[in-house]
């Protein structure tokens, strides 16, 4: 199953999306390159945006900002999506949830790839539109597209039926 089949089908079925990836051994290098394919996709959405404020102020050169954009992904993102899925997993542990740590890695991680194609129409609209109403609602659809992924997903990690497999 191809990349892009698989985010289609994660936004028809975040809970069978999940279940599908918790179904095989816990392999960490295999959230980590989910979550590195996100962060690569969050720089590239930065690219129109920083394209277009590099034109409106010269004052902070592209290179600059595109090399903003990728520390902040690279470095950051990885260390805050871990410490949210940590404290995703004790809040549902909390909640009588069953899942595992990985379960709920995987279910964040998964959500920030899947939520990408809405996150680079949001970037390629601010680009084009500016900041605005459009843009803007945009950004807000996209980000209840990853909360509804993200939670659907935690939802399933941390249920019985899913964490007797894990």
């Amino acid at each position: 199953m191809t990349l892009i089949s698989r985010i289609i089908g994660t936004w028809r079925d975040p809970r069978g999306a999940i279940r599908a990836l918790l179904a095989g051994p816990a392999r960490e290098d295999r959230a980590l390159a989910v979550l590195m394919g996100a962060a690569a996709l969050v720089v590239v959405g930065q690219i129109p945006a920083a394209t277009a404020a590099a034109a409106r102020d010269p004052a902070i050169p592209l290179d600059a900002r595109i090399g903003g954009a990728l520390m902040g992904a690279v470095f950051v993102l990885p260390l805050f999506a871990y410490a949210l899925a940590a404290a995703s997993r004790i809040v549902a542990r909390l909640l009588g949830g069953r899942g595992s740590w990985f379960g709920a890695r995987m279910a964040l991680f998964w959500a920030l790839l899947a939520v990408q194609p809405a996150v680079l129409i949001h970037a390629a609209l601010e680009a084009v539109l500016g900041r605005g109403a459009v843009s803007g609602g945009v950004g807000i659809v996209a980000f209840a597209g990853f909360l509804y992924l993200w939670l659907g997903m935690l939802i399933a990690a941390e249920s019985p039926a899913t964490a007797e497999r894990v």
